[in-house]
């Protein structure tokens, strides 16, 4: 797997995956990205500030280890939201 890769470990994707099916936590990280670009998503600042944004919501506490890893996935994956290829993508490798 993809994520795997950047050191992420898969019973933390999969911790994070359980908490996205509570439809509050799901809401309000849709809320979160909403508006999103995928200017935003090659902004190291931005997806930082998203990614400790969606812990807090998430009620996690990554290290900053963690974060730097999880920023340097969504960076390299070059996402476009937009693109309907790259959402398929990134669901297949989380799902």
């Amino acid at each position: 797997m993809g994520y795997q890769q950047y050191g992420i470990s898969p019973q933390l994707v999969e911790r994070i995956k359980l908490k996205m099916k509570n439809p509050a936590v799901k809401e309000r990280i849709k809320k979160l990205i909403d508006g999103v670009t995928k200017s935003d998503l090659q902004d190291k600042a931005k997806v930082r500030r998203l990614v400790k944004s969606s812990a807090v919501i998430m009620n996690e506490n990554f290290s900053p280890a963690q974060e730097e890893q999880f920023v340097a996935f969504v960076l390299a994956q070059k996402i476009d939201p937009n693109n309907t290829f790259h959402l398929i993508k990134l669901w297949g490798m989380f799902r």
